[in-house]
């Protein structure tokens, strides 16, 4: 028993790793968050690197948030959230994606789409059971799996196919013990889009195998040139899918973590109790100017997105004109360039650029199977930023080129 906290220092904190879970002390941090610490502290770096709109959360939006606090609304809301805001997203959901869920026992608004996620893992693994992952993907996914208990199962997918989930590498994956699919379209980090016709073949193995499907649908509003499809929209998949989403990324909120679950009242359910048992509710104000932005906020966030396609366009042609081979995302606000010419791998190429040209960007490989290679660039930033970053790239590529030739 410790009896003295404060002559618990120097070598003796080693000692307290022993009250970890050996769970947790398997998971290694985020390779992301690892790769940027190499960053911190350092002058003139142009960053490609973070997940996160450049935009700030639109003055009305903030604004709503501002007059709740000024009248005083502080408290709790109910467990699932305001019932205002769970009526929005049912409207918004249905209105854009033809997907419709009851607002009273269908739809749960959360801290982020991060807890939904967790929330939805938590209701539905027993340990042992096999969560299918397509990858690259968004690095959360697998920790979460593991600390729930569950067995992450990779599922490859590769640039010549645009980084797309095919029928035939799914079902090469599924045992007797696979239970949950994770989706994530459009998706972090290749960019890549699912339509209908390549989501039909995908719901059958879905129905054959009796899987659930955990969707994570963040950015489901960044498209370019092909409109989102709902994975719940397929037939006979609304009762099986758990549709994930929030404001972080069309509605630039990132900061105020909000974020929502929509699935059969059962599923719902089992998540609420969870929900209610760790956070209470989402925060009260940030329901607010979530209510705040589905309302009063798509012409805004249109023409957030008319700004990230001027940049699409404008990154991947930089990149392949710097010679690096990049498959065209349709979708979020990431390419997903191909390093491979260069000999390097991806953590060498990303080190290396950051180091020598200033300029951070995601190795691939943090996201798993498919993802060495592969460099993720954010182009949520500003037009000057990425064409400085560009050419930072095609002088770097260009060394490159002449080490090679050395």
């Amino acid at each position: 028993m410790i009896t003295n906290k404060t002559q618990l220092t120097g070598e003796d904190s080693k000692s307290m790793n022993s009250y970890l879970a050996p769970l947790v002390q398997q998971i290694q941090p985020s390779g992301i968050r690892k790769f940027f610490d190499l960053a911190a502290g350092s002058k003139d770096i142009i960053s490609l690197g973070v997940g996160e709109p450049d935009f700030k959360t639109p003055w009305h939006v903030r604004e709503a948030c501002v007059y709740s606090l000024e009248r005083g609304f502080t408290g709790y809301t109910s467990n699932a959230g305001m019932p205002e805001l769970r009526e929005g997203i049912a409207n918004y959901l249905h209105t854009r994606f033809a997907v419709e869920y009851d607002p009273a026992n269908q739809i749960i608004a959360t801290v982020g789409g991060s807890e939904a996620i967790d929330l939805a893992l938590r209701a539905l693994i027993t340990p042992g059971d096999e969560i299918l992952i397509p990858e690259p993907c968004y690095i959360s996914y697998s920790p979460i799996t593991a600390i729930g208990g569950g067995i992450p199962v990779g599922i490859e997918t590769i640039g010549e196919n645009d980084f797309k989930l095919t029928a035939e590498s799914l079902e090469a994956k599924i045992t007797p013990r696979s239970k949950v699919l994770i989706l994530c379209y459009p998706s972090n980090p290749t960019g890549s889009v699912m339509t209908r016709e390549d989501w039909e073949p995908i719901a059958k193995v879905v129905e054959k195998h009796d899987l659930i499907v955990i969707s994570d649908e963040i950015y489901a509003e960044l498209t370019y040139g092909i409109n989102h499809v709902s994975f719940a929209s397929l037939p006979g998949m609304m009762d099986r899918t758990i549709l994930v989403s929030g404001f972080s990324k069309a509605f630039a909120m990132t900061g105020w973590r909000m974020g929502y679950a929509c699935g059969h009242p059962d599923l719902i359910s089992a998540m609420l109790k969870i929900h209610q048992y760790t956070v209470m509710c989402a925060p009260s104000m940030g329901q607010v100017a979530a209510l705040e932005a589905l309302t009063n906020g798509m012409e805004e966030k249109d023409r957030m997105v008319d700004s990230y396609n001027q940049r699409r366009r404008l990154i991947v042609k930089g990149l392949r004109d710097a010679g690096l081979e990049c498959h065209e995302p349709q979708g979020a606000f990431y390419a997903f360039p191909s390093v491979r010419k260069t000999g390097l791998t991806s953590d060498q190429f990303a080190q290396r650029l950051l180091l020598e040209y200033k300029v951070a960007a995601v190795p691939g490989s943090v996201f798993g199977l498919g993802g060495e290679g592969y460099l993720r660039c954010s182009y949520a930033t500003s037009v000057a930023q990425l064409n400085e970053a560009i050419e930072r790239i095609g002088a770097f590529v260009t060394q490159l080129e002449r080490e090679r030739m050395e």
